[in-house]
């Protein structure tokens, strides 16, 4: 912990930013139906910010190294904070879609600065506390973000200038941050192909969570609008899927640590094809129904991409690590970019509650897939990468993969094992098949006595199994 209040500076930052972040995705949402934008406008929006994210994470390693982090950073969320006060300025649906890409831009590259810091700063032992908090705090000023909004409304002028101070007073605590710049950032790796060799599952189901949440992000609060709900109302609905979605992690993702991850996510999108479903059918106009449905969307869909990361991460080579979720990151961005489009002509096609029937579609999709990958290839448990939490709707950035503990146990871990003789892979499997690394979990020391030691040793009973040293 005493490594975590040296970097407070940087999760504050953090937490500022995401705060702003928060507000302003649902704000834009929300606001835009009020001021009677078309559906396909709206997903737009959307789409406009996963593009200029994708574009961030990969320009954004230039500017640093010509600029430095602090100045970078400051240029970033200066620029954040004139495009939100834009959107107070310029009320216009193809004004704020390219704004929205400018936003998007603009966060990526924040982002990536203060995880490139925190990773330099961390140390192996430290890693996975410090990558813990820091989603959790990511996710809690997000989610406060949204609860803003029912106090601040959406008519006037106070949740723009709201958002605009949140992300200006993002660059204080960096820059009177004594922790010392750390080296240039790294452009994104981003290998679709090794991501597919390594598990063609990896690529189906960031792709399905990409479609499925970036339509419920954009355009679920359209929904909400369409059915009545006020701003609080809505800023509520979010919170609870928020709050649960994040909750919902940890014991997923342990019990994925414990058996098949495949099962894992045949359960969860099949849940999530459920819950879309329902709300198809029984289309609640507000009240209890609908908060109980939202937060079992969140419950069931928000795990789901960080499970599909560390089944990725369980066949992945040493080294590979970086590569692999950096192809994740690449697909999922994709995915937030055409699902907003796509559900907002559905809508159209149909009625607002349209948009469940596109995360219907993929999360029952990927539960199919999931079912089907476990036919073909069984996977035996043991010896793997530990489940990280990860937000799949927003903020995950090349950092954040330089910053996951993960990264360092796949290098260390495996090395470990070989010596260990503890790998032992089957002639037959073919690079891209899935063949799982048993690691065992204890090796018995073996005790040499000094009389043992000058001795020449005997040979070991054929009914034992006891490690010779």
């Amino acid at each position: 912990m005493s490594s975590v209040v040296k970097i407070y500076a940087l999760f504050l930052g953090s937490a500022l930013l995401l705060f702003g972040g928060g507000l302003q995705g649902l704000l834009l949402s929300v606001r835009g139906a009020e001021e009677h934008f078309s559906l396909l406008a709206l997903g737009l929006i959307g789409t406009g910010w996963s593009v200029g994210f994708i574009a961030g994470s990969v320009t954004v390693p230039i500017l640093v190294q010509r600029t430095g982090h602090i100045r970078a950073f400051s240029i970033m969320a200066a620029i954040g904070t004139v495009t939100i006060l834009l959107n107070l300025l310029w009320v216009n649906d193809i004004g704020w879609i390219t704004l929205r890409a400018f936003s998007g831009f603009c966060f990526a590259g924040a982002a990536m600065i203060v995880e490139s810091w925190l990773n330099e700063v961390a140390e192996n032992k430290t890693r996975g506390t410090i990558f813990s908090i820091y989603t959790t705090i990511n996710m809690t000023a997000s989610t406060l973000g949204q609860l803003a909004m029912s106090v601040t409304g959406v008519t006037s002028a106070i949740p723009f200038v709201v958002g605009a101070i949140a992300f200006i007073c993002a660059i204080i605590p960096t820059a009177l941050t004594s922790t010392p710049q750390p080296r240039p950032l790294a452009s994104a790796k981003l290998d679709v192909v090794l991501l597919y060799k390594t598990s063609p599952l990896a690529v189906i189901a960031a792709f399905s969570v990409g479609m499925a949440n970036g339509t419920f992000g954009t355009l679920a609060p359209v929904y909400g609008h369409d059915q009545g709900l006020d701003a609080a109302g809505i800023a509520y609905l979010f919170s609870v899927t928020a709050v649960v979605g994040a909750i919902a992690q940890i014991p997923f993702g342990r019990l994925s640590d414990r058996m098949d991850r495949r099962m894992v996510i045949v359960f969860l999108g099949a849940m999530a094809a459920v819950i879309g479903f329902l709300m198809l059918v029984t289309n609640p106009q507000g009240g209890w129904w609908m908060y109980v449905l939202f937060g079992l969307y969140g419950f069931s869909a928000y795990p789901i991409y960080a499970i599909a990361v560390a089944h990725a991460n369980d066949f992945a080579k040493e080294g590979e690590f970086g590569r692999v979720a950096g192809g994740m990151l690449l697909v999922l961005g994709t995915g937030l970019a055409i699902g907003p489009a796509i559900a907002a002509l559905v809508m159209n096609l149909y009625a607002p509650v349209g948009l469940f029937i596109v995360t219907a579609t993929f999360h029952g999709a990927l539960a199919l897939t999931a079912f089907l990958r476990m036919k073909v290839r069984p996977v035996r448990v043991g010896g793997r990468i530990r489940f990280r939490p990860m937000n799949a709707e927003k903020g995950v950035s090349p950092g954040t993969v330089a910053l996951d503990p993960r990264s360092d146990e796949t290098q260390e871990d495996l090395p470990r094992a070989a010596a260990s003789g503890s790998l032992k892979p089957e002639p037959s499997a073919a690079p891209s098949e899935e063949v799982e690394l048993i690691v065992p979990d204890v090796i018995e020391p073996v005790v040499i006595t000094e009389k043992q030691a000058g001795t020449k040793p005997e040979a070991p009973k054929p009914e034992t199994d006891d490690v010779q040293e």
